[in-house]
């Protein structure tokens, strides 16, 4: 098989890890929705109605349940004009339905909490896979079924970003849907409007009732359902957050509105017969967010009350079961029981009470204490639950037993007799028939808990088998991409693949044998894939065993006693620790407070002669390294500070200005320009100087975007085109360099710098503007840092030649072999990677992560505000501004690509060597977030090892794409004498290599060349 160079390397790592990052869904995350199953609802006698004939369902978008419930002062506009200590309820239409009329609880949400799959699990009661919050937003229909396909007909109103998909999702005609424009989405206005205007939708339809016999005929009919989406709640939330007054008074708004929506619908029917259930779809955090699994995006609130819904349970003495928590202490409810349900349990409560059958995908279970029934009823509705989820069961068993080759049934309901499913729902008849309702009820209640098991044993019947194979894959990775880095950058492609008939005949057998089974199966596509790639890594591994065996010899060729191979264990030991530290870097921030600490001394391990030659480098690295380690000490959650925002964009205009006047000095100090010599020219300066403006008008226009929106005026139009043209304009300026070239790697680092400084402060809301310049300035210090202890430590092991060696000359003692590349037409020299430079590796990788986490902690969606792209996007718009908070996330790897895309050139390696390394070893913290992958636990645990094993997974991905990013950065870029005499010196020390006893290595190839564009230049190309 044909060796893949680099590009081919790359893209094999992309497709790779992908493909693999999406197992997790295959593997514990499977879509719960089948089809085929017949529905059950409650079996009633003819002439007997359902405990309601309609349904009202109220759902206030992004509501926490304290939020709900608890005392503040008044936060209406009016009530502000005379500011009062007094604490009041913000909802008391609400609190006196629990406190006399209906019944109250907790309802719990899963992960994801968003709008679609909080609104899944209310309507049609089951949770969608954690992945289905990425399938569709809007129009993406529902595929199960649900109340309101249940339902005789429903009637909705409310944001266009939930309505159709249950329309769509619906049998035609079904359900109707009324919805504002997507303009009314403003982040940057008051969003009380949103459910005003829902609430007079309401009231416009009872009116025309009126007037049109033909709808007040269909309001009549019974299995109705009134479904109404309140947005303005999370709109307020994420734009003031929900401590904020206009959060709080939002809540009173839409207390008046049930209030009011309540009479109006007893007036028009006058029947009783009208079930209200009034709950959110997800909570919302402190900053104003939600997504991940805090309680305070799962806690929402639950209260049912009207026709069929039990009263409240009063304890006269001591606090009411439910309570225990202490959550609710401060709610005023102590004497009140509270009911918590599973929100799923929501579904299956709305289709008994408005007397449908229950949704066939529905996994909730009937909480029986919100229904006022008889002790049958109760036992009827329990059975008639236990059998819907028993159904599903079924289906899914058959269809696992006809898809494997031997399956192995779930023990608990595999029983024959009165043990079989069968002979468990007779029992549970006998028992109604008997009148032991309750026995039934407790009875029915475990059935359909193991049900809930059995499904759980069919949703994991395949985890072992997967997690095997995906393990080998990553396993496989890490082999192949190592034994490439040693093939391409040690041997320089000088080793052959042997392959035999039985290593070809074994490897080969075994693929077919995993695509025979899934072939049998039906499996997905993607199962081929994760059987193809460790067959094929580890394959790739076998033939080129030779390659390893030489690299080791050549790599850990100066070890050769047993307190070397001591040493050595101790060192990779060390290095194993440093990437488990980061993996437990995503838990506790804190861990790189530590490493920068410990990264600040790191230059004394190379003598204090080395820090006397480099006073100024080694204090700034040290300074670099201080203030690195401050930021991930400060919280994750920031709130808006313009005052720190001003700060960072002053630094980044005066680092500028700085620049723009001491250009020439600059550049010669940093050694790569002659004394004297003007490399730069007017042009060039005039960009830099435009690159400059738009920084400051970056600061100017986002003072004063921030004022008008914490002034609650919303976004002027002019702020907005001006702040779109700076992010436009300074990402484009740089473009025009290329007509004014100048190619020092200071000056090319200082350009990348401006260019994304106006969209880091447009894009920041505190101090993430200060850590931009530090990360910056420690990323430049590292490089130059690692240049000087290259030639230091080249320098000490110099072998004289005839010339007296100076530091410019260095010639290492014991080179590595080397080999060349082509660039446009002329070859250039490079060494072969050393055991040190996976030193190098482990550094930009420590470097990679820290950029991740110190502004926050990127695995919680959370902890990015949106008040940033606000102002830019003031209407709710989740792609588009989820971009923009994408884009500032990834401007610190841009400045890191460019960073270590020079750096691999200053140490002369090959191109895409140093990037190849880290690409080798980030898959050992793949592997351990693979494993504590949960779903089951808190909804914070299982949303937060989603997302580490996704950023885990990502990172080999990110960083092939930061190598492509890099060779952009550094094209072109010259590295001065210096560097190059270093390399010349490399190449001149290659025929002494077989003094370290390995001559046949060096010498079986000793002009390989490899195509690439980021060759080290020679000195003529200087002169």
């Amino acid at each position: 098989m044909a060796r893949l160079g680099r590009v081919g390397f790359l893209a094999l790592a992309v497709v790779f890890h992908l493909i693999y990052t999406y197992s997790i869904f295959d593997i514990y995350f499977v879509s719960p929705i089948v089809s085929g199953m017949r529905s059950y609802g409650v079996e009633r006698p003819i002439g007997t109605n359902a405990p309601a004939q309609r349904l009202v369902l109220f759902v206030a978008d992004g509501l926490r349940a304290d939020k709900a419930f608890q005392a503040f002062p008044d936060p209406s506009p009016d009530a502000l004009a005379e500011p009062s200590d007094d604490l009041i309820r913000l909802a008391p239409f609400i609190r006196s339905k629990v406190l006399t009329h209906g019944t109250f609880g907790v309802s719990h949400t899963r992960v994801p909490t968003e709008s679609r799959p909080g609104h899944v699990a209310l309507i049609a009661g089951l949770y969608e896979d954690v992945s289905a919050v990425t399938t569709g937003w809007k129009l993406n229909p529902v595929d199960f079924d649900s109340v309101f396909n249940r339902s005789r007909h429903t009637w909705s109103w409310g944001s266009p970003d939930i309505l159709p998909m249950f329309k769509e999702g619906a049998e035609p005609g079904r359900v109707d849907a009324e919805m504002y424009a997507e303009e009314a989405e403003d982040f940057s206005q008051d969003a009380t409007h949103l459910d005003t205007w829902v609430f007079a939708k309401v009231h416009e339809l009872f009116e025309s009732a009126k007037t049109d016999p033909e709808l007040d005929r269909k309001l009549r009919e019974d299995k109705l359902v009134f479904f109404l989406h309140l947005l303005g709640l999370d709109t307020t939330g994420h734009a003031f957050r929900p401590y904020s007054k206009e959060y709080l008074n939002n809540i009173k708004i839409v207390d008046k509105g049930i209030q009011s929506v309540t009479k109006l619908v007893e007036d028009f029917y006058g029947d009783d017969q009208t079930a209200f259930v009034f709950t959110a779809d997800h909570g919302m955090n402190d900053m104003g967010s939600h997504g991940d699994g805090h309680p305070d995006n799962t806690r929402t609130p639950l209260v049912v009350w009207g026709s069929g819904v039990a009263k409240p349970q009063i304890t006269m003495n001591g606090i009411a079961p439910g309570h225990e928590d202490g959550f609710s202490s401060d709610w005023g409810f102590d004497q009140i029981h509270r009911h918590d349900v599973a929100q799923a349990d929501v579904a299956a409560l709305m289709a008994y009470l408005v007397g449908v059958d229950y949704p066939v995908n529905s996994v909730g279970q009937l909480p029986l204490d919100y229904i006022d029934a008889s002790p049958e009823e109760k036992a009827q509705a329990a059975l008639a639950n236990t059998r819907a989820v028993l159904e599903m069961y079924r289906v899914k068993e058959e269809q696992k037993r006809n898809a494997v080759l031997r399956y192995v049934p779930f023990e608990p309901l595999s029983g024959d007799g009165e043990t079989s499913i069968e002979g468990r729902f007779a029992n549970l008849e006998a028992l109604i028939s008997n009148g032991a309702y309750e026995d039934s009820i407790a009875l029915s209640s475990e059935l359909l808990v193991l049900g809930l098991e059995g499904l759980r044993y069919l949703q994991t019947y395949d985890w072992l088998f997967l997690r095997t194979i995906v393990s080998l894959g990553y396993l496989g990775w890490i082999a192949y991409a190592l034994t490439t880095v040693i093939d391409l950058h040690v041997l320089h492609g000088t080793t052959d693949s042997h392959r035999t008939i039985a290593s070809i005949s074994f490897f080969s057998s075994i693929l077919v044998a995993l695509f025979s089974v899934f072939l049998y199966q039906g499996s997905s596509w993607r199962y081929y894939f994760y059987a193809f790639f460790p067959v094929y890594f580890w394959e790739e591994v076998f033939a080129r065993r030779k390659a390893l065996i030489a690299g080791r010899q050549i790599v850990l060729g100066h070890v050769h006693s047993l307190s070397g191979y001591l040493t050595f264990g101790l060192q990779a030991l060390a290095f194993l620790g440093v990437l488990e530290a980061l993996v437990q870097s995503y838990f506790h921030r804190e861990i790189f407070t530590v490493g920068f600490a410990l990264g600040a001394l790191w230059p004394v391990v190379y003598g204090f002669g080395f820090i006397r030659d480099h006073a100024f480098l080694t204090a700034t690295w040290a300074l670099g390294c201080s203030l690195m380690s401050t930021f991930t000490l400060l919280p994750v959650l920031k709130v808006e500070n313009l005052d720190t925002i001003t700060y960072g964009g002053l630094i980044m205009f005066l680092t500028g200005i700085l620049y723009l006047l001491f250009e020439d000095a600059i550049l010669e100090h940093g050694g790569n320009v002659a004394k004297g010599f003007k490399l730069t020219t007017v042009g060039s300066r005039v960009i830099v100087g435009l690159q400059v403006g738009m920084v400051l008008l970056a600061l100017i226009v986002t003072r004063s975007s921030v004022a008008s929106l914490q002034a609650r005026e919303g976004l002027p139009i002019g702020n907005q085109v001006v702040g779109w043209f700076v992010l436009v304009a300074s990402l484009s300026l740089p473009f025009f360099h290329r007509f004014y070239p100048n190619n020092n790697y200071l000056h090319r680092l200082m350009v990348i710098f401006l260019t994304f400084s106006p969209t880091f402060i447009i894009l920041t809301i505190s101090w993430e503007g200060l850590f931009y310049f530090v990360f910056c300035m420690t990323l430049v210090t590292w490089v130059r840092l690692e240049h000087a202890i290259y030639v230091h430590t080249a320098d000490s092991k110099t072998v004289q030649s005839q010339e007296p060696a100076t530091k410019d000359s260095a010639i290492p003692s014991k080179p590595a072999p080397t080999s060349t590349t082509t660039v446009d037409g002329q070859t250039y020299s490079y060494r072969a990677l050393t055991l040190s430079d996976t030193r190098v590796a482990l550094f930009f990788f420590f470097l990679l992560q820290s950029g991740f986490f110190s502004t926050g902690n990127v695995a919680s969606i959370s902890t990015f505000s949106l008040d940033s792209v606000r102002r830019l996007i003031p209407i709710f718009d989740p792609f588009a501004q989820g971009a923009l908070l994408i884009l500032q996330i990834l401007i610190p790897f841009a400045i890191i690509s460019a960073n270590l895309g020079i750096l691999n050139r200053r140490l002369e390696v090959a191109p895409s060597a140093l990037f190849m390394v880290v690409m080798s070893i980030s898959d050992i913290m793949t592997l351990n977030f693979f494993y504590m992958v949960r779903d089951e636990g808190s909804w914070l645990d299982i949303g937060m090892t989603i997302s580490h094993f996704c950023i885990a997974s990502a990172l080999c991905t990110f960083v092939a794409g930061l190598e492509f990013l890099s060779e952009q950065f550094v094209s072109g870029v010259d590295f001065g004498h210096a560097a190059n005499a270093l390399g010349s010196a490399v190449v001149q020390a290659v025929g002494e290599s077989a003094e370290c006893g390995h001559e046949s290595t060096t010498k079986s190839s000793p002009s390989k060349s490899l195509t690439s564009r980021n060759g080290t230049q020679s000195n003529n190309a200087q002169q």
